[in-house]
């Protein structure tokens, strides 16, 4: 069972890391079909003939590219983004989102492969002739491949897909995929049911009534927004009700999920009140026939109601009321009567094990990860030239998996505590652990990801946490670096 899921999660994180770095593309092509389709709310014909191609031409190929580079490097991007092309011209009434994400991969093996074959045998001088070849021959193959085999193969996959969803929605089923998601969220098995079936069925629903109730599934923060209000409100635990609060700002209107799960955890009967909240916000979607324009990511408050239909703001909001509601009713007798059975620090910390199983890394290498996160840097010999680097350093970069959510929010809090202490002239960006950029000397990352962030910055010192909002680290370096300053003086 354990074997299955990490397999379900790696095919989950490969998936969404094909989307992600994407979504922004879908943001806008659903922002401009909400805004300018006939029912929109600044309708204009002229406009409106940009909403097709996007979804049919421009949103798959960045799929195709994207899955090509992560498997074939800049080579096979490009291979995956002339495969691609084959795979929705096979099918161009068809949105080919998932022929991309199963084309896109598979051209750039081709050329790794291919790559691998030809290593040291080609004569010095020809390599740039047979690079360039190499790409368009294997690629010209490949868009072949996907218009005659894998496009006539993807479109039937999607028509036997979207039977049972409109099986699911005509016999008022589509409520009950909540006792599947709120627990795969906690188990960090989401990613391969929202990024893998919700958003491209999703993009279809746009493209044939703009809206769609699947975006509106995983990423509702109303059942993760009860739990936390029922913690801030009837906990005994001193410290999961005094910093439930604080967990709630950043779960509903950040949007960042994630955070909720220790909560969960230390109680799993609330899985109950997440799974009840959720199937009555998608209840009521339902019977009012409700939908979003453009995947809300993340999921907050905030990106649920830009992405809101005309005519819908008010009724897109009431979904994220009603699943707080029921979900708080369901959880206040379960937190003020049933006894936790962990601690909050200990729950944090089995989230923080699943989570790198869904990440790829072992339990050893995780709880290894764990016994070194006391150490201010996990290689205390490169803490760069004494204080030489802290006394110049002018960015630090924050590393999370996706680079967006929480290494985001790690980022902010920790510029706002050098701010605080009147250092205003170094910066604090965000990025991806696999794509540090090359000059950073200072890195903060989760303990988690210490392993491949030494690997992606050798580089750099590398300070690990394992708390994003209140971690002591955060106030240690800052110290650090002001005492650093201070002696150069």
């Amino acid at each position: 069972m354990k074997n299955m899921k990490t397999k379900v999660q790696a095919f989950g994180r490969f998936l969404s890391a094909m989307i992600m770095p994407n979504i922004g593309a879908f943001i806008a092509w659903g922002l401009m079909a909400a805004l300018f389709i006939d029912t929109g709310w600044l309708p204009n014909a002229s406009l409106n003939k940009m909403v097709g191609p996007m979804l049919t031409y421009l949103l798959p190929i960045l799929i195709g590219y994207t899955g090509g580079k992560m498997v074939g490097g800049q080579k096979g991007a490009v291979m995956g983004a002339i495969a691609t092309v084959g795979v929705i011209l096979s099918n161009p009434d068809m949105t080919m989102l998932m022929g991309a994400m199963a084309m896109g991969p598979l051209a750039g093996l081709v050329i790794k492969l291919f790559d691998k074959a030809v290593e040291g045998k080609i004569r010095p001088g020809f390599e740039m002739l047979v690079n360039n070849f190499s790409v368009g021959i294997l690629g010209l193959i490949m868009a072949i491949v996907g218009y005659r085999a894998m496009g006539p193969i993807m479109g039937a996959i999607l028509i036997v897909l979207q039977a049972g969803v409109q099986v699911l929605v005509e016999h008022g089923l589509l409520p009950l995929v909540s006792i599947f998601v709120e627990p795969a969220k906690v188990l960090f098995l989401n990613n391969a049911i929202n990024h893998g079936i919700f958003t491209p069925l999703g993009a279809e629903n746009v493209k044939e009534v703009g809206k769609s109730i699947f975006y509106m599934i995983e990423t509702n923060p109303g059942p993760g927004t009860g739990v936390l209000l029922a913690y801030w409100m009837w906990s005994k635990d001193k410290i999961s009700k005094t910093s439930a609060p604080g967990a709630l700002i950043v779960h509903l209107l950040g949007g960042i999920h994630e955070i909720s799960f220790p909560y969960i955890l230390m109680q799993p009967l609330l899985l109950l009140a997440t799974i009840g909240g959720s199937m009555a916000a998608m209840l009521y979607n339902t019977v009012f026939h409700l939908g979003l324009a453009s995947p809300a990511s993340p999921g907050s408050v905030f990106a649920y109601v830009i992405a809101a239909p005309k005519g819908s703001t008010l009724q897109v909001f009431l979904s994220v009321v009603i699943a707080s509601a029921v979900s708080f009713v369901i959880a206040t007798p379960i937190i003020k009567f049933a006894s936790a059975k962990t601690t909050l620090e200990d729950a944090q910390n089995q989230k923080d094990r699943m989570k790198a199983e869904s990440k790829g890394q072992t339990s050893e290498a995780s709880e290894e990860a764990a016994g070194d996160q006391k150490a201010v840097s996990i290689d205390p010999d490169r803490e760069m030239s004494a204080d030489y680097a802290l006394k110049t350093i002018d960015r630090i970069v924050f590393a999370c998996d996706a680079g967006m959510g929480s290494s985001a929010m790690g980022a902010a809090v920790l510029q706002k505590k050098l701010r605080a202490a009147g250092i205003e002239d170094i910066k604090v960006d965000h990025a991806s652990v696999s794509e540090v950029p090359a000059n950073t000397e200072l890195l903060v990352c989760h303990q988690d990801l210490a392993a491949r962030a030494q690997k992606s910055a050798p580089q750099a010192r590398i300070i690990t946490i394992s708390n994003f909002i209140a971690a002591p680290e955060y106030d240690a370096l800052v110290t650090e670096i002001k005492n650093a300053r201070e002696q150069a003086l």
